[in-house]
């Protein structure tokens, strides 16, 4: 099985549901297309869910890190929500883990946008 993205929009946050495996080949590309696709429309802040990633390879995570390099250079941030072990570990492992924030709920992740840029009048 490829990989399978779909999205849905929380105030100024894009939630990426990613599921499958994001592997070398259609799974990594097929990320990397939505991601540009998402920056080139004026997408800043990106969340990506990993909750259904059953595998992840090396291709993968050079995608993540492309991911994350397309959206910065856009001036936005990306997060990554619902890391399985099997990422949480390789994350830990090429010390990636620094680069991107994780979270344990969208909740969670969405509001860490808004926490980082306050908006409105400041008191």
């Amino acid at each position: 099985m490829s990989v399978k993205l779909t999205t849905h929009q929380t105030g100024e946050v894009i939630v990426v549901v990613v599921s499958g495996k994001l592997t070398m080949g259609e799974g990594a590309s097929t990320l990397r297309t939505k991601i540009r696709e998402l920056v080139a429309s004026g997408s800043r802040r990106i969340v990506l869910n990993m909750a259904d990633v059953s595998y992840m390879d090396s291709s993968g995570m050079g995608e993540l890190i492309g991911a994350h390099t397309t959206v910065t250079t856009a001036g936005g941030e990306i997060k990554l929500l619902h890391l399985g072990k099997r990422v949480h570990d390789l994350l830990k492992l090429t010390k990636l883990y620094t680069v991107f924030e994780a979270f344990e709920d969208e909740a969670s992740a969405v509001n860490s946008f808004s926490a980082a840029k306050p908006t409105g009048p400041q008191a």
